[in-house]
C-alpha cells in the first residue's frame, strides 16, 4: 500500500462515522510562542482539547504535517524522521474508549489488513499514589475485540521498560506499563502537573514485525531476523533477556496511540497539621473532567509500513524516486545490500530534504536563527552527508521532484512552490560545497593534522570543525574528535565567563537552574561510577538553564535497569537534602580525600573542592572544582535522565533535566 492510499482510507473511515475532515495545518504555528514547528497532531488541537468549541463540530479527523528537530539525531535507524504526517481523530466530549477501541482496531484488521496476530497494546498500569486506577475498561474492550479475530488475548502485569526486559511478554497481547509510559499530559507524569492541568491514561499499539522470535528480541533495528538469547550484545550495545512491546531492539514498532483525556488536577483547601500554627497544607488530587476527549494520533508512514510488513519507512513509495536520484548519482553505492554506514546517509539525506522541502514551502527559509537555523542546519547535514556518499554531481534537484512528485496530489502547494524550494536547497547547498573546497585547501596546509591545529585553524579563519571532520573521514585519517572539543570548550568558556566566574565544567551562565544543574552533573558523575563501576570517568559536560550534558567513558550502552539504577541513585541523595560545601586544600592532601579528578589541568598548589555530605570523610561526592554551586540540594528536584547516546568510541553521553 502506498502512503498515500493508507491516508485516503483513514480520513475516509472516520468520515464515514460522522467526522469531519480538516486541512492541516501549517508547519509554523498559529499563536504559539513556546514553539518554532508543530511537532505533533494535537498540538494544533490544544484550545480544542481544553474545552474551547471546535467550530466544525465534536468529531474531527486530519492527517497534520509534522516536524520535530529534537529528531535530528536521531535519523539514521529505520524508522525516525524529522518531518512526519500525524493521522488523528478527536472526540471533543462526544465518544469515548469504546467506541475509539472498536474504529481503530476495525480500520487497522479490517480496512489495511494488519494481520490481528502481530497487532499489541499497551494499557495504564494505575497510579496508586494519585488516586488514579489502572485503565481495565480498555483491557475489556481490547480482549473482546480480539476475541472476535479468534484471539484469546492475555493481559500481562510489566510496568516499567526495566521489568519487561526481565520477564518478557509471557504469551500476552495485552500490557500493563506506568504513567511514565501511559499517561499523557503536556507536563508528563501525573506528579509534574501543575494544578487545573488535564490528562489521562493512553492506550498505545504496537506492530510487530518479527512474530518468529518468539518471546526474544532480534538486533539491530530490523536489520537482522536474530532469535535473542540472554546477555546477548549488538554493535556493543547490551539487550534485554527478553523483548516486550516497549523494547527498543527493532522488533516492535509504535504505530498509534490512543488517549483518553479524562482527568483534571485540582487542588484541595488542605488540612490542618498538628506542627503547625493554625495553617492550613494544600493538597493536590485528580477528579474526572466534566468533558472527556478522545485524542488519537498514527504515524502515517509508520502504519504504511506495518500495512506493508516493512519495518524500514525508506523503503516507503513516497522516499522511491528520491531514493533512486541519490543511487544515480553515487559511485556505486547503494542503499541495500545493508551496510549501516551508508544507509544511514542515504537515510539522512532523504529525511533532511524531504523535511526542508516541507518547510520552504510553509515559509521557513534558511536562516541563523530560530527555525530558520533548523532549517540550514539540515541542509548541511544533508550535504555533508553526499559528501560521505562521493556523489558524481548535486542531486539534491532530482531529491526534490522525487518528493514533490509523491506528494502532488496530497498537498499540491509544493508543486506551485517547487521554484523557491529548489532554489533555496541549491543555494545553500553550494555554501556547504565552497566551504568544503575551502577547507580542503586548509588543511592540506597543515604541517601536520593533529587536534591542536584543527583549533588553531578553526580559531584564526573560523572554519566549521564538523567540515573538518567530513573531509578528513573521506581521506581517511584519524583524529582524536575529544581532544578537539576540549580546546573549542576551554576557549568557549574563557570567552564567555569572567575570570571570577570561571569554571572547567562547561556552565553557561550562574542563574540558579544552572547552579542546580552543575551540582547535579557531580551527584551523577558520582553515581555513574556506584553503577557501571570506576571506569567511568567524566570526559566533558555542558550545562545550560534546560538540561545538563555529561559526557563519561565507557565501553558500552548502557542497559535500561542501569539508567534506571542511576536516576534512583541521584533522586535518593537528592531526597536526604544534604549540603553542599566547599573546602580550600594543598593539593597532595585534597588528593588524599578521594576527591575525584579527570581533566590533567595544572592545579596550584592549592585546590577547591566541593563535596555533597556533612563532611568531607562520609560525602556522597566530593570533586576538584571551582564552582558555583547550591547550597543544599534538596531544592533540585526530580532527576531524569533524557537520553544515553554514544560520542565516539568509549566515551557515552548522557543529557538529563530536573523537574
Amino acid at each position: 500500500m502506498t502512503v498515500a492510499e493508507v491516508r485516503a482510507k483513514y480520513l475516509e473511515f472516520f468520515k464515514k462515522r460522522g467526522h469531519t475532515i480538516i486541512p492541516s495545518a501549517s508547519l509554523v504555528p498559529e499563536n504559539d510562542p513556546t514553539t518554532l514547528f508543530t511537532g505533533s497532531g494535537m498540538q494544533p488541537m490544544v484550545p480544542y482539547l481544553l474545552g474551547e468549541t471546535h467550530p466544525q463540530g465534536k468529531r474531527i479527523v486530519d492527517s497534520q504535517k509534522c516536524f520535530r528537530a529534537q529528531d535530528i539525531e536521531e535519523v539514521g535507524d529505520n524508522r525516525h524522521t524529522t518531518f512526519f504526517e500525524m493521522l488523528g481523530n478527536w472526540s471533543l466530549g462526544d465518544y469515548f474508549k469504546k467506541e475509539q477501541h472498536a474504529w481503530v482496531f476495525e480500520f487497522l484488521v479490517d480496512e489495511i489488513k494488519l494481520k490481528p496476530e502481530q497487532l499489541y497494546f499497551t494499557v495504564f498500569a494505575g497510579d496508586e499514589k494519585n488516586g488514579i486506577p489502572r485503565d481495565t475498561e480498555s483491557v475489556e474492550h481490547l480482549k473482546r475485540l480480539f476475541k472476535e479475530k479468534g484471539i484469546e488475548a492475555k493481559d500481562v502485569e510489566i510496568l516499567t521498560e526495566e521489568q519487561g526486559g526481565k520477564q518478557g511478554m509471557k504469551g500476552g497481547r495485552i500490557f500493563y506499563y506506568d504513567a511514565k509510559k501511559n499517561w499523557w499530559s503536556r507536563a508528563g507524569v501525573p506528579e509534574n502537573m501543575p494544578v487545573g492541568e488535564p490528562g489521562g491514561p493512553d492506550s498505545e499499539i504496537f506492530f510487530d514485525f518479527y512474530p518468529e522470535a518468539g518471546e526474544g528480541y532480534v538486533a539491530g533495528f530490523g536489520l537482522h531476523r536474530t532469535k535473542g538469547s540472554v546477555g546477548r550484545t549488538f554493535q556493543g550495545n547490551v539487550l534485554g533477556e527478553f523483548c516486550h512491546p516497549n523494547c527498543d531492539c527493532g522488533r516492535f514498532m509504535e504505530i498509534g496511540n490512543s488517549v483518553f483525556m479524562e482527568y483534571r488536577k485540582v487542588e484541595s483547601v488542605g488540612v490542618k497539621l498538628p506542627q503547625d500554627s493554625g495553617s492550613l497544607t494544600p493538597t493536590t488530587f485528580f477528579e474526572k473532567l466534566p468533558q472527556r476527549n478522545v485524542d488519537f494520533g498514527g504515524g502515517l508512514e509508520r502504519i504504511t509500513a506495518a500495512a506493508n510488513n516493512e519495518p524500514d519507512v525508506f523503503k516507503l513509495d513516497v522516499f522511491k524516486k528520491s531514493l533512486e536520484a541519490i543511487q544515480s548519482n553515487s559511485y556505486g553505492v547503494r542503499y541495500e545490500p545493508e551496510v549501516l554506514d551508508f544507509q544511514r546517509a542515504f537515510r539522512i539525506v532523504l529525511d533532511h530534504i524531504r523535511a526542508v522541502t516541507f518547510l520552504i514551502a510553509d515559509g521557513i527559509l534558511p536562516g541563523h536563527k530560530g527555525a530558520e537555523s533548523v532549517v540550514r542546519n539540515l541542509l548541511k547535514q544533508a550535504a555533508l552527508s553526499t559528501y560521505r556518499l562521493a556523489f558524481q554531481e548535486n542531486p539534491f534537484n532530482a531529491l526534490v521532484r522525487g518528493f514533490i512528485f509523491a506528494y502532488k496530489d496530497s498537498y499540491p502547494k509544493l508543486k506551485d512552490k517547487e521554484g523557491e524550494i529548489s532554489a533555496v536547497i541549491v543555494e545553500e547547498q553550494g555554501r556547504v560545497s565552497a566551504l568544503l573546497e575551502v577547507g580542503f585547501k586548509k588543511l592540506k596546509s597543515l604541517p601536520h593534522i593533529t587536534p591542536l591545529n584543527i583549533f588553531d585553524l578553526h580559531q584564526s579563519s573560523g572554519f566549521d570543525v564538523e567540515y573538518a571532520r567530513v573531509l578528513l573521514e573521506r581521506l581517511q585519517i584519524n583524529v582524536d574528535w575529544l581532544e578537539v572539543e576540549k580546546y573549542l570548550r576551554e576557549h568557549s568558556e574563557k570567552s564567555r565567563l569572567g575570570s571570577e566566574k570561571k569554571f572547567k565544567g562547561g556552565l553557561a551562565d550562574t542563574s540558579e537552574m544552572s547552579l542546580k544543574y552543575h551540582t547535579a552533573t557531580h551527584l551523577l558523575h558520582q553515581a555513574l561510577r556506584d553503577v557501571l563501576g570506576n571506569e567511568v570517568q567524566q570526559k566533558g559536560s555542558n550545562i545550560t538553564p534546560e538540561r545538563l550534558r555529561f559526557d563519561f567513558a565507557f565501553g558500552r550502552k548502557m542497559t535500561d535497569e542501569e539508567k534506571r539504577k542511576v536516576e534512583n541513585a541521584v533522586n535518593d541523595v537528592i531526597a536526604k537534602k544534604l549540603p553542599v560545601q566547599k573546602v580550600i586544600l594543598p593539593k597532595a592532601e585534597a588528593e588524599k580525600t578521594g576527591a575525584l579528578h579527570f581533566f590533567g589541568e595544572k592545579y596550584g598548589d592549592e585546590v577547591s573542592v566541593y563535596f555533597v555530605g556533612n563532611s568531607i570523610e562520609t560525602a556522597y561526592s566530593k570533586e576538584f572544582c571551582g564552582g558555583p554551586h547550591v547550597t543544599n540540594i534538596g531544592g533540585l528536584g526530580t532527576f531524569r535522565i533524557a537520553k544515553e547516546e554514544a560520542v565516539s568510541a568509549g566515551v557515552r553521553r548522557i543529557k538529563a533535566t530536573l523537574s
